[in-house]
């Protein structure tokens, strides 16, 4: 089934299109859904009096009809409202009954076309269309039809992002640039993620129970699973269970995101990702708003020497209402080696800028990264010893567990936090990297820095270090080099952007 034909406009013109009718199934499949799972709570509700039992099936089945007709008639209203013209110049979305909304987008700033689609809506053939233009204006930067058939959406997703001029002229890098390995899957468990999952899951579970005045059997039956169990090995096991249930998770979670991923750039310059298993998505990039790219390490999957990749470029910027927050993501977690090709192919470049090599900063960035890692372990432990003294002498036994735990963590990030940190230049991308939890790669393009920040606290002048800030128009706006020495950041700051810095430094004698 294909979308519907022009129907005539009110501007007189015969190229207005309407959404598909196919979407008021959509709908009254969900409101369906929703009757029924309100059904039954209401059905044992006005069953518990006096009220016959006969009276009590007419009610909730006339409400389950009223909500279902009325959401269906509104939908149908809704679908009759709203259409939608795409010109030579601009494409213009009317829509609303008692308020009615125009909207108008200049086609040459149009510069993403994304297409979603719930399991139901894939089912029906139909795609959610969200036509942006990198501006970070709230809503009024984009348009949404909600919902057309996947066929047209593809065609609006071509045309709209159609260039006929200014496309890269190098096509070694065209065509598929990755696709999915199953193999993957193994980073799934390892990511942050995973713990997080793991505690929802355990927090709905309680949540659950006590919905169902059934908490306290379950604290119960749990308690009974450890009676002959210590304090220590009781919570090692839990924790043991939390970790695996949230791995499970993760794992399924993964499935869902990246199934059928693919990375291919098209003919004009365009990146596109396209995955999902049971929610689909498209996300289409121009490659002319692109200004580098992010190599994220977290501890988890860096331990097993993987790395995701992010875009930085301009008008990724998420609208509060987005629920899609996920947009620069290009590759997930994969191996290094994987991530620095594709990295390399994504910025048609012959050598992966995120893996030049870079310089190494002072001694002084080391000494105060150990210094905010004792503060961190050692002053939980003091107030614990201090309330300890005060209150019980169990308090200063915990303190001293603290302390003998923390310290070495603490010291052990502090130090891979130290070698984490570099910054160097790699022919058009200057190179900045830090952190240990989440360790950042940014090759961002030299062209694309607008501006420096130089800030030095006085801890950091006393250290005779001092933080970059290189702003940028892509991504957060700003990337940091942390710590570095000052005649090294600024020597680095000159040589990376000509002539930007140079008016502000004064020679050395």
């Amino acid at each position: 089934m294909t979308s519907p034909g022009p129907v005539p406009g009110h501007d007189g013109g015969e190229d207005w299109r309407r959404l598909a009718p196919r979407s008021l199934l959509a709908g009254a499949a969900v409101l369906i859904g929703v009757a029924g799972g309100a059904a039954m709570p209401a059905y044992v509700t006005l069953s518990g009096g006096s009220r016959p039992l006969w009276q009590a099936v007419a009610w909730v089945l006339a409400g389950s009809f009223l909500l279902v007709g009325g959401g269906s008639a509104a939908d149908w209203v809704r679908l009759r409202r709203t259409r939608y013209r795409v010109g030579p110049e601009r494409i213009d979305l009317h829509s609303g009954l008692l308020v009615v909304k125009r909207r108008s987008l200049a086609r040459d700033r149009i510069r993403s076309v994304d297409l979603t689609a719930n399991p139901l809506e894939r089912l029906l053939g139909l795609v959610k269309v969200r036509i942006g233009t990198g501006e970070h204006t709230g809503g009024e930067s984009t348009l949404e039809l909600d919902l057309v058939t996947r066929a047209e959406g593809e065609h609006l997703r071509r045309t709209l992002l159609a260039r006929p001029a200014g496309a890269p002229g190098d096509t070694a890098h065209d065509g598929v640039l990755a696709s999915l390995d199953p193999r993957w899957i193994r980073y799934a468990p390892v990511s942050f993620v995973a713990p997080l999952i793991g505690l929802a899951a355990g927090g709905a579970v309680m949540q659950v129970s006590d919905w169902f005045g059934a908490q306290e059997a379950v604290i119960r039956w749990v308690g009974d699973r450890f009676e002959d169990v210590s304090l220590t090995w009781m919570v090692v096991d839990l924790v043991l269970l939390v970790t695996a249930a949230g791995g499970i998770g993760a794992l399924g979670l993964w499935i869902e995101s990246w199934s059928g991923y693919r990375l291919e750039r098209e003919p004009g310059g365009t990146l596109r990702v396209r995955r999902g298993l049971f929610t689909s998505r498209s996300v289409s990039l121009e490659e002319r708003r692109l200004r580098g790219v992010e190599l994220v390490e977290p501890f988890g999957v860096r331990l097993f020497r993987g790395a995701r990749v992010d875009a930085v470029a301009t008008g990724l910027a998420q609208d509060d209402d987005d629920k899609h927050g996920d947009l620069k993501n290009l590759l997930p977690p994969v191996p290094r080696a994987v991530a620095d090709r594709v990295a390399a192919q994504v910025l048609r470049e012959p050598e992966p800028p995120t893996g030049a090599p870079l310089a190494a900063h002072p001694r002084a960035a080391r000494t105060r990264r150990v210094r905010r890692a004792l503060a961190a372990a050692l002053v939980p432990a003091a107030v614990l010893a201090v309330l300890g003294l005060w209150l019980t002498p169990v308090l200063v036994y915990v303190a001293a567990g603290v302390a003998v735990v923390l310290t070495p963590l603490a010291l052990l990030l502090a130090r891979d936090a130290y070698r984490s940190l570099g910054h160097g230049v790699s022919g058009a991308y200057l190179v900045t990297r830090s952190g240990s939890v989440r360790r950042s790669t940014v090759a961002l393009q030299r062209a694309g820095v607008i501006g420096w920040t130089v800030r030095r606290s006085w801890f950091q002048r006393r250290a005779g270090v001092l933080t970059l800030r290189a702003t940028t128009a892509a991504g957060e706006g700003a990337y940091s080099v942390h710590d570095a020495g000052e005649s090294q950041g600024l020597r680095f700051a000159a040589e990376a952007v000509p002539d930007l810095l140079a008016p502000f430094l004064e020679p050395k004698p």
